[in-house]
């Protein structure tokens, strides 16, 4: 399986090496495609010190544009046949990788979703964040008549040519629900594996606000009726 990771990057000094080294480390990746989303704390100058790792390809937004945009840009720029979204916050763990890679490999999935609600391990999560999510799934399971457990996984691994079809708008956080909502209306073959996932607090950087569920249930709404 040819596997291009995507990492939208923003504002991550202290977790940007790592998730890189980790990424690495699961010795199943072809090609790393970080897009830098206009941040301002010393991500930007590391990530031009990688120019001489042939295997990684950085890519800069000269501003903020939001997640949504960050991760279509790296759609675009990605050469491997598969995809997989790696938030560089350390959440999500790249060693969940080969589970996610294997319903693929089968010939049983387009799409791999990652959940957080299937049994792995994780760190307690926050309480109204956990509730957003679960009321955010069960929304798009009426809304598209399926049975997902995790909409919101930030885990999801696509084949490239799926997402090239797609009119993709988000350029914010709404970027899980109009992917997902688009996905289920062509009946793309989705299946779940759960993940590991060690959530981190607001005061660590976690950048998710409630306002941005709200966003995702109109982007549910919306998508139903428009592509």
């Amino acid at each position: 399986m040819e596997l291009t990771v995507i990492i939208p990057v923003y504002n991550e000094i202290k977790t940007i090496a790592e998730i890189i080294r980790r990424v690495e480390a699961t010795g199943v990746v072809r090609e790393i495609v970080i897009v830098d989303d206009g941040s301002t704390d010393g991500t930007r100058e590391f990530l031009a010190t990688l120019h001489d790792r042939p295997h990684i390809r950085v890519i800069f937004h000269e501003r903020n544009q939001g997640k949504g945009a960050a991760v279509r840009t790296g759609i675009q720029a990605a050469k491997g046949e598969w995809l997989i979204i790696q938030d560089a916050d350390l959440e999500y763990d790249p060693r969940d990788f080969p589970a996610l890679m294997q319903p693929a490999e089968e010939g049983i999935a387009d799409v791999v979703f990652g959940s957080r609600f299937l049994g792995a391990g994780r760190r307690p999560i926050l309480f109204w964040n956990m509730v957003a999510n679960k009321i955010l799934t069960f929304l798009t399971n009426v809304l598209y008549n399926n049975i997902l457990t995790d909409m919101e996984t930030g885990y999801k691994l696509f084949r490239r040519d799926i997402a090239l079809t797609m009119p993709l708008h988000a350029r914010g956080f709404e970027f899980e629900p109009e992917f997902t909502a688009k996905l289920l209306k062509r009946h793309v073959r989705i299946y779940e594996v759960p993940i590991r996932f060690n959530p981190r607090e607001y005061s660590e950087g976690k950048k998710i606000k409630m306002k941005d569920a709200f966003i995702a249930v109109w982007a549910l709404l919306k998508y139903r009726f428009v592509d």
